[in-house]
């Protein structure tokens, strides 16, 4: 009986390394970091369910802007009466660039946050009891409806160099009276120890992760290497730089990534029956 279960689990492999082979996808890379626990993540089950190697690299990081470098922008924080605030990175760098340039925050300063879980990891700087903070269900559309609340307020929006573009969109077209602060970057890592040419697929996220696998790796050829995009702004920054989408996310049939892997996989399968 236990060589037959063996038997058929090696028969159940082969099956998957055939179709595999097929579509020459045995190694994917993926521009983030890795999951806590990747043998429950979606990730994972792609891997078992393929037999394929999914491995993680980070290609952008964070770094703060300097104080010497913020005070060229001629921002007085104490100008302002009210901070908008669209992710964790944005609450860690204003407090720090407040820190290093010795500006205390008044108790009076409103605090407009994109979500409830940002709103909450202001406990980390601010008695949060004891601050008058607000914030939207989970983006920026659901925000500008409390910000328009308070339009007599003068907002901050500290954020990165790489900002959405349709936040400050959103803020022009209901006329609200801000200014942008650029408190931290996002910049390439480095990612002299990744054998790029080992990858049959690549998976990106953002037009920066593009960006930093062209810096990194300046003569990188696409080749048969598949590219796989999460997002607008990602598929058009590789369409942009010359390489060859194969793979796209969200869709209505694929509203994440993994899914939208699996699909071309299966859909690739097909054809080559």
């Amino acid at each position: 009986m236990l060589n037959h279960s063996l038997k058929v689990f090696e028969l159940k492999n082969k099956i998957i390394d055939l179709k595999t082979k097929k579509l020459k996808i045995k190694n994917i890379l993926v521009s983030q970091p890795q999951p806590a626990e990747l043998e429950k993540s979606p990730y994972g089950e792609l891997a078992r369910k393929f037999n394929i190697n999914i491995e993680f690299h980070k290609f952008i990081k964070i770094e703060g802007v300097i104080a010497r470098e913020f005070r060229k922008d001629r921002i007085n924080i104490s100008d302002y009466t009210a901070i908008i605030l669209t992710s964790r990175n944005a609450v860690d760098h204003f407090f720090r660039i407040c820190k290093e340039m010795r500006v205390e925050v008044p108790d009076s300063m409103k605090y407009f946050c994109i979500s409830e879980s940002t709103a909450f990891y202001l406990q980390k700087y601010v008695q949060y009891r004891k601050r008058k903070i607000f914030h939207g269900k989970q983006n920026f559309h659901q925000l500008i409806d409390v910000i328009n609340k308070h339009k007599d307020e003068k907002f901050l929006l500290p954020c990165s160099d790489i900002y959405k573009i349709s936040t400050t969109k959103i803020l022009d077209d209901n006329k609200i009276h801000y200014t942008k602060a650029v408190i931290y970057k996002t910049v390439a890592s480095n990612l002299s120890r990744v054998e790029i040419n080992k990858y049959d697929m690549l998976i990106f996220f953002s037009p920066s992760g593009v960006k930093s696998l062209f810096k990194n790796f300046p003569d990188f050829n696409q080749n048969s290497t598949l590219i796989a995009a999460f997002g607008p702004t990602t598929t058009k920054a590789v369409k942009d730089s010359g390489l060859t989408l194969n793979i796209k996310a969200p869709s209505k049939t694929a509203p994440s990534m993994t899914m939208a892997i699996e699909q071309y996989i299966q859909k690739e399968n097909k054809k080559k029956k």
